[in-house]
């Protein structure tokens, strides 16, 4: 993780030294999350272009297992009962992974090994169902996804999801001191990014290109753009 507290003060002290203005707990919290959110995205882009790419085997160069390791602290596994709405999953739902299970009396392998349910489209979903030759069964179940719900055949009451959950969102909780009304930082109630350490220098740049949004600055704007462009395409050259 990357400390809240520390991103914040980074940022006011660029800002700060630069005479660029400030930036209330509030600002910074809304572009933080919103920071998280666009970087958390990436990490799904980045995967598709890299397994597109010639591979690496090298153990700490390898981009795939680099990504995969970003996304796999926001991996989660619940299970589910019918109807399967994925929007009551805590945390949040995001993207769905494996869905398996395991309570099926025609699986001859016991029930420590799950059976695994295809996805397929909702197209191919009402075309298998439709004949005796086609439709699931048990041994070799199907789900759709529409509308963030799964719809299963044949009909099972319980399976297992593997799934990605949404970052929580940023928060630099604060006590205002007194008697000059300053901004107090409170470990109780905050909360840090939930990205990778190596993270923290792109997080910042992107705050910044932020702020010289929000106070009309466009030589910020310019400058932590430039440098983001450069940090991404140091990581992908």
């Amino acid at each position: 993780m990357i400390n809240v507290n520390t991103v914040y003060q980074t940022v006011l002290f660029i800002l700060n030294k630069e005479q660029r203005g400030y930036m209330t707990p509030a600002e910074f919290n809304s572009l933080a999350t919103q920071v998280q959110l666009e970087i958390f995205d990436k990490y799904f882009e980045d995967l598709n272009l890299f397994l597109r790419q010639m591979g690496n085997e090298s153990e700490y160069a390898n981009r795939v297992k680099t990504v995969e390791e970003k996304i796999s602290i926001f991996e989660e596994q619940k299970t589910l009962q019918t109807p399967y709405d994925l929007t009551t999953l805590t945390p949040s739902f995001y993207k769905l992974g494996t869905v398996t299970y395991s309570k099926s009396s025609a699986n001859p392998f016991g029930p420590e090994y799950p059976i695994m349910l295809e996805e397929i489209t909702q197209n191919e979903f009402d075309l298998v169902n439709r004949s005796p030759l086609t439709r699931p069964s048990e041994m070799f179940p199907v789900f759709t996804l529409r509308n963030n719900q799964l719809k299963i055949s044949p009909s099972i009451i319980e399976v297992t999801i593997n799934y990605v959950r949404k970052p929580q969102d940023i928060k630099w909780n604060y006590n205002v001191g007194q008697p000059l009304g300053q901004y107090i930082y409170e470990p109780n109630g905050s909360q840090d990014f939930e990205l990778s350490d190596i993270e923290q220098t792109e997080v910042i740049i992107k705050i910044l290109q932020y702020a010289g949004i929000i106070i009309r600055d466009p030589q910020i704007v310019q400058t932590a753009a430039a440098l983001s462009q450069q940090d991404e395409m140091a990581e992908k050259t």
